[in-house]
């Protein structure tokens, strides 16, 4: 027997369709409320650079400033945003720094941080210090876009005065009491030919996801009901301090950052047994988090011959974490009848040492040499006790203290060569590591990769580009999948697993891109990836996975975003910008042999991620603005499919459903932003349908189904944002 996993729920084009048609009638109502007052802006197509002295149209979309008045910006990051058909990629925790670093460049460097995401580093710039914007789309002043399609990149204003921009909110979950307030502060000068921006923001947390639970048989019969309250307090606070400066003829770039995350939750379940006679009893969860990252990274440029130009780079990062999680379990009469407790203490550091060479003494050619050195290292150690009655005993959980250390080399050779309105890149990479672990597991074990990648791009006109691009990539390892951790919620154990290697994929992608207007953008991608060493859960017995390499797989589907203005349909200065996506895999399942759909990453969050292993995604974002009132209005929408993850006796699968925020904002008193939010109006159900099988799934009968739904709660915040 084969169990797929299904969407029973409305199908999301209604919901998509209800939302856009709200919006669409709000925005009318609007548009005939300020249309005495409104100036609507210019017409003008937005300027493409030519190459000089070619005559062809250079890759490079240019945004001045003044294109984004109406939006009325007090940051960057409020630009870049607005940039139409353009997604910021905050990075990730991909390999090193090039699949790391995101899509953002400024003054034609990528910033050299992981941990420091792009969206921070953008919220600390004011707005006025940015001359313009490029969206760069191909290959443009010897500039190295790390194999992505396109990035955005700040030009900044020089030579100007101090500036302070700060921030202040306060959010309120309105089913819960608590005020959850937050701020920041960041100033950007000069010094004596330094450049520096420093900065701090904190915010108070105060949330919660009350729902409940049902335990049904193998039949379906409801055994039990179980009535949650999920609940939470806590901080987070930061600090930032870059600077830039010349030293001769070398460009010096400096990036820190310290963060401090803590977080007490609480999950009280109440298990109210559906037996006749039956008294309720209770469980009572508590984790806590301690969490402490620091990043340094140092970026030096220089020029070493009038075709060579070259650029170093060293980061280090390390995050503490602290966390602790333990159950108190009491019959109905009130008395403790079991106590558990798991207090980790883990440390993960990475230090990169990068030097890039770039090459132009052919005409036409663009020749890069990357070479990358990484350490990455995670020392763990768990200690958990267990007291049924008896006094506190050791439980031994093996896997659960080690040492994880990776040492990896990697070097990329690339060459774009230009030929008219045809751009061709093409290259060979290699990666060596050599993982080892020590501690509850002794273990060794060396890895090399090749990593060849190819390019077309053909730009029919300034207006039409067409993509296609062939690459394969390495993906980093999780430490944390070396070792073992307890999950007392749901009495079960996460094993580690020593003998884990990373996931290779080859990706075949072909876009086309249309622009037209000032706003104007249709973006079509298909895709294609061939998985080798999938990694997923890896049956170790009938009852506990880990960790581990299933095989090969494949995922396939299509990507479409938009920016759409809409005058046209009577709503002057409105723009609706779209981002969807489907897909498809297949991996041959390691406990019936059959073909399934890829695991997806387990947990619930309120936030809708675009990128993940289900089968579609959707977003959607509408803007009006009304530039003489300085009021402005929007809606997000967002959903996505059901992500199920597949263990060796369990499916879970879980949902978040339908996420719509609205807002409004006004610039017009005191030099202020004002904005107004409401999240979450359709105070989302997250389910879980977690089934669990009497032996291996899908090949033996159901034990029993526990079917959760937790809500979030409507949340309205306040912000006011000003700058000196």
């Amino acid at each position: 027997m084969f169990m797929t996993v299904n969407d029973n729920r409305a199908p999301a084009a209604g919901a998509v369709w209800r939302a856009l048609a709200w919006a669409l009638l709000v925005s009318a109502c609007c548009a005939a409320a300020f249309a005495e007052n409104h100036d609507a802006p210019p017409g003008n197509d937005l300027p493409i650079s030519p190459i000089p002295g070619m005559g062809l149209p250079e890759p490079v979309v240019i945004y001045p400033a003044g294109f984004f008045e109406r939006y009325r910006p007090n940051t960057a990051l409020d630009m870049v945003r607005q940039v139409p058909g353009f997604q910021l990629d905050d990075g990730g925790d991909q390999r090193g720094f090039g699949g790391a670093v995101g899509n953002l460049l400024i003054n034609d460097r990528y910033p050299s941080a992981k941990q420091d995401k792009p969206s921070q580093i953008l919220a600390r710039i004011p707005a006025a210090q940015v001359e313009r914007i490029e969206l760069i789309r191909g290959q443009v002043r010897e500039i190295d876009l790390l194999g992505r399609p396109v990035a955005v990149n700040l030009v900044m204003v020089e030579d100007t005065g101090a500036a302070t921009r700060w921030e202040l909110w306060v959010r309120r979950n309105l089913a819960m009491a608590p005020l959850a307030p937050g701020g920041s502060i960041s100033i950007s000068d000069r010094w004596r030919g330094l450049s520096y921006n420093a900065g701090v923001d904190a915010r108070l947390a105060a949330f919660g996801d009350p729902g409940f639970e049902d335990v049904l048989d193998g039949s379906g019969a409801l055994v039990e009901h179980r009535i949650e309250d999920h609940v939470g307090t806590g901080y987070n606070a930061n600090a930032y301090f870059t600077a830039s400066s010349m030293w001769g003829a070398t460009s010096l770039q400096f990036n820190s950052a310290i963060g401090a995350e803590n977080r007490d939750e609480t999950l009280i379940t109440t298990n109210v047994p559906q037996a006749p006679g039956s008294s309720s009893n209770d469980d009572r969860f508590l984790r806590i988090r301690r969490n402490t990252k620091i990043e340094l990274g140092v970026n030096a440029e220089r020029n070493l011959s009038e075709d060579l130009g070259s650029q170093a780079i060293l980061l280090f990062n390390l995050f503490d974490q602290e966390p602790r999680s333990s159950q108190r379990s009491f019959d109905p009469a009130g008395d403790q009848t079991l106590f558990r407790e798991a207090t980790t203490d883990a440390r993960t550091t990475e230090s990169i040492a990068r030097v890039e060479l770039v090459w132009s003494r052919f005409r036409n050619h663009t020749l890069q040499l990357n070479v990358e050195g990484a350490k990455n290292v995670l020392d763990s150690a768990l200690v958990q006790i267990a007291d049924t009655g008896a006094g506190p005993e050791i439980v031994d959980v093996p896997g659960a203290n080690t040492r994880v250390e990776e040492i990896r080399g990697d070097v990329l050779i690339n060459d774009i060569w230009s030929l008219g309105n045809f751009e061709i890149e093409y290259g060979i990479g290699a990666e060596k590591s050599t993982i080892s672990q020590s501690g509850d597991a002794e273990l060794e074990r060396s890895f090399t990769f090749f990593k060849p990648r190819a390019g077309l791009t053909y730009s029919a006109s300034p207006a039409r580009q067409t993509r296609l691009r062939l690459a394969k990539e390495v993906s980093q390892l999780d430490f944390n999948d070396f070792v073992s951790a307890t999950v007392f919620e749901d009495d079960d154990l996460a094993l580690g697993n020593p003998n884990l290697k990373p996931e290779s994929t080859w990706i075949a992608e072909l876009s086309e891109e249309w622009r037209f207007g000032e706003l104007g953008v249709v973006k079509v991608t298909a895709f294609h990836h061939w998985i080798s060493d999938v990694e997923d859960l890896l049956p170790l017995s009938s009852e506990f996975e880990a960790p581990g390499n299933i095989g090969d797989g494949r995922r396939w589907g299509v990507e479409l975003e938009t920016t759409l203005p809409l005058d046209a349909l009577g709503l002057t200065a409105a723009r609706l910008d779209i981002k969807t996506r489907w897909q498809d895999s297949a991996v041959t399942d390691p406990v019936t042999a059959r073909d399934r759909v890829l695991s997806s990453e387990g947990g619930n969050g309120d936030d809708i991620i675009f990128r993940n292993e289900n089968r579609h995604a959707l977003i959607v974002d509408y803007r009006q603005d009304f530039d003489r009132s300085q009021i402005s209005w929007g809606a997000h929408f967002a959903t996505r499919a059901e992500r199920p993850l597949f263990k060796v006796n369990e499916l879970d699968v879980f949902d978040e459903g339908k996420v719509l925020n609205v807002f409004v904002e006004t610039s017009r008193w005191l030099g202020l932003k004002i904005r107004l939010e409401g999240l979450n109006l359709f105070d989302i159900e997250e389910t879980r349908d977690r089934t669990v099988f009497s032996g291996e799934r899908d090949l033996s009968s159901v034990a029993f189904r526990e079917v959760s739904e937790r809500t979030n709660g409507r949340r309205l915040t306040l912000t006011f944002i000003g700058g000196f």
